[in-house]
């Protein structure tokens, strides 16, 4: 039998930073997302023979290990063995034998949610193949324990959720990892026109988020006054551009994002740099009217908002720089997962 799950990638519209502890336990954390059509993959393929076939593209490790209660982290292929150590644990099963494959549709570090919706991915064909009870908020909070907790790596909660459930999103989180996901029902004629009024430019760098969101946490815990006042702004953020979005108001929804950039770059040192600055440049040269990194920053991918009447000439000038538009639709649905059954016989 194969398993295959996907699970969608995530742009973080308003309030991206304010779900990460320690703000979200002693303020409460207010984020806006939606999903895109770019994807997280996984495959799982039943051996039997007593071992198992890591392929891991995004992390380029291709190794096989037999069969184990428990894989030691060792950085190579860690989300793949977080996941399954926990499966294994949580649910108390005996070492399974298979063959699994998983890569994205973008590079690590695009901002775009790429680990956190990997583990959610990996963890939707578990449920999948082993029909564990694990509904959209179990899956969320499960991965999170396991990207955040086991695995140790830096970072906020919004990520595991919006794969996990898809669409557009309002997100509350609160204390001791409370979180509360409200989706949103936009209207067509307004998704169509976020979509005509936004570009997603890559810029060719890809960061790791940890340095940044250690930054953030580090800022909060000493109440740097600055950083401190600044998250809650971008906490607000949400809240105003939830309305805009609602109302289908794309002049205010781009004025808040554009602020909201602003008060981001004063949560840490690092999230802008000289070539985000240089796509900002050239943007708004050609007619963006804002625009803001997706994820904690440093590189990776820039929202742009513009009058859709500028979109190509935004498009072909930020083409000759050295990233790349990334085309997009928004998505709806939530991570999901598939079963194959192979058959032998010759088909007729």
């Amino acid at each position: 039998m194969i398993i295959r799950s996907k699970a969608p990638l995530r742009l973080g519209l308003a309030g991206g930073g304010s779900d990460v502890s320690p703000f979200s336990d002693m303020y409460g954390g207010l984020v806006l997302n939606a999903t895109i059509n770019l994807y997280a993959y996984c495959t799982i393929e039943e051996t039997g023979d007593g071992t198992v076939e890591m392929n891991s593209f995004d992390s380029v490790f291709f190794g096989r290990e037999n069969s184990a209660s428990f894989f030691p982290i060792d950085g190579k292929a860690d989300l793949i063995k977080g996941v399954y150590n926990r499966v294994i644990k949580d649910f108390d099963l005996n070492p399974l034998s298979f063959r699994i494959t998983t890569y994205n549709d973008v590079p690590a570090g695009s901002g775009l949610g790429t680990s956190s919706t990997m583990v959610v991915c990996i963890l939707k064909a578990f449920v999948e193949w082993l029909n564990l009870p694990l509904g959209d908020y179990e899956i969320s909070r499960l991965a999170y324990e396991i990207e955040r907790k086991d695995l140790k790596l830096s970072g906020g909660k919004q990520d595991q959720y919006a794969a996990a459930f898809g669409g557009f999103n309002y997100m509350e989180f609160l204390s001791n990892d409370l979180v509360i996901v409200n989706p949103l029902k936009i209207k067509r004629w307004i998704v169509d026109e976020l979509e005509s009024s936004m570009i997603l430019y890559f810029t060719g760098v890809s960061r790791s988020s940890a340095a940044i969101i250690e930054e953030q946490q580090k800022n909060t815990i000493q109440d740097r006054s600055e950083a401190v006042e600044a998250m809650h702004k971008i906490k607000q953020s949400s809240i105003d551009m939830k309305l805009a979005l609602l109302t289908g108001d794309m002049r205010e929804f781009a004025r808040i994002l554009g602020d909201a950039w602003e008060n981001k770059k004063k949560m840490a040192s690092a999230i802008t740099n000289s070539v985000i600055q240089e796509a900002f440049d050239v943007a708004f040269a050609n007619g963006a009217l804002s625009g803001k990194v997706s994820g904690a920053g440093g590189g990776g991918v820039v929202m742009l908002m513009t009058d859709p009447v500028n979109r190509k000439k935004i498009i072909d000038a930020m083409n000759k720089l050295n990233g790349y538009v990334m085309p997009f639709q928004f998505s709806d649905g939530g991570a999901h997962g598939w079963k194959i059954y192979r058959q032998d016989r010759d088909a007729h």
